[in-house]
């Protein structure tokens, strides 16, 4: 068949990844940027904002942007983030619902995919992430049930960290886009600011290894960053906030140990990212039941 201009122009637009909490969405935006834009953590609720990353190619530009995980909020906190996820996809281009390949269908999936009705404009892609950690029988017949779901314009089985099947993605996906110039410069990976993407990253090193009530409890804030050009070295002054006296002994944990080992594995993230010697400092503080209370939302940023 002979292609026509429009199949050879360049296309651009905005496509969100939703799922469930933990199925692989911010770990796929940052496979297909190339860079580590959004947070990881194997905690539900990790993504607390609508990130935006910016993948390139010859042929088109994906604004990738990584939503919270779609769920039945049980706190005004969770009301909020749903309300980002209902804002967002009512802007976008195209939907990808991820579902992994290693787990069965679900309530949850369900909800989601009911929820997709919501957002007529947006055109919709399966998303079957995980594949590498399930048998090609397993995958095949989640592809089957994810097929029934509803018509999609594409069903793409893949896995962000073996890479399987990401062009194949990508390339489907700016196909999708409209006929468009880049909507941002060639070298742009995200449009989130240095002090979004440091207070995520303490964030994410405190998240690792604590239990499981504790996540939804914990928000960062930053204070100040200073630069120190004679030092050649970037001061960084933050604010950890939990909601309760003794959720603040578990993240300082026996002598500050755990607050210290966090701090390391912070700055080490920070330092790649800001191509300097980070200085951190890390204060932790209560904000008594702040998931619930609308002021101390707002004063966190939510």
């Amino acid at each position: 068949m002979p292609t026509s201009d429009a199949d050879n122009a360049f296309r651009a637009g905005f496509v969100s990844f939703v799922g469930r909490p933990n199925v692989g969405k911010s770990t796929l935006t940052n496979a297909l940027v190339g860079e580590k834009v959004a947070i990881t953590s194997s905690k539900p609720q990790t993504t607390r904002r609508a990130i935006r990353g910016i993948m390139h190619q010859s042929d088109g530009q994906l604004i990738l942007v990584d939503t919270p995980g779609m769920h039945r909020p049980r706190t005004l906190l969770g009301e909020r983030l749903n309300t980002i996820v209902q804002n967002t996809l009512a802007d976008v281009d195209v939907v990808g619902f991820c579902i992994p390949a290693n787990e069965k269908i679900g309530p949850g999936d369900k909800y989601i995919n009911e929820q997709l009705d919501s957002f007529p404009r947006a055109k919709k892609v399966a998303i079957v992430t995980k594949i590498d950690a399930a048998s090609r029988p397993a995958v095949a017949q989640q592809l089957l049930a994810v097929s029934e779901l509803r018509d999609w314009e594409a069903i793409i089985p893949i896995s962000s960290t073996s890479r399987i099947q990401l062009d194949t993605l990508a390339t489907q996906l700016i196909r999708l886009m409209p006929l468009s110039q880049a909507l941002y410069p060639s070298d742009a990976v995200t449009d989130e600011g240095i002090e979004a993407r440091v207070s995520e990253l303490i964030r994410e090193a405190v998240l690792e290894g604590v239990e499981d009530e504790l996540p939804h409890s914990i928000a960062v804030t930053i204070d100040d960053m200073v630069e120190r050009d004679d030092k050649d070295l970037l001061e960084i002054y933050a604010n950890l906030f939990v909601e309760r006296d003794s959720q603040k002994g578990i993240i300082i944990g026996h002598k500050g140990e755990r607050l210290q080992d966090v701090g390391a594995r912070a700055r080490a993230q920070i330092e790649k990212l800001v191509g300097k010697q980070v200085f951190l400092s890390i204060r932790v503080k209560v904000a008594k039941d702040w998931q619930r209370d609308p002021k101390q939302l707002g004063r966190l940023g939510f």
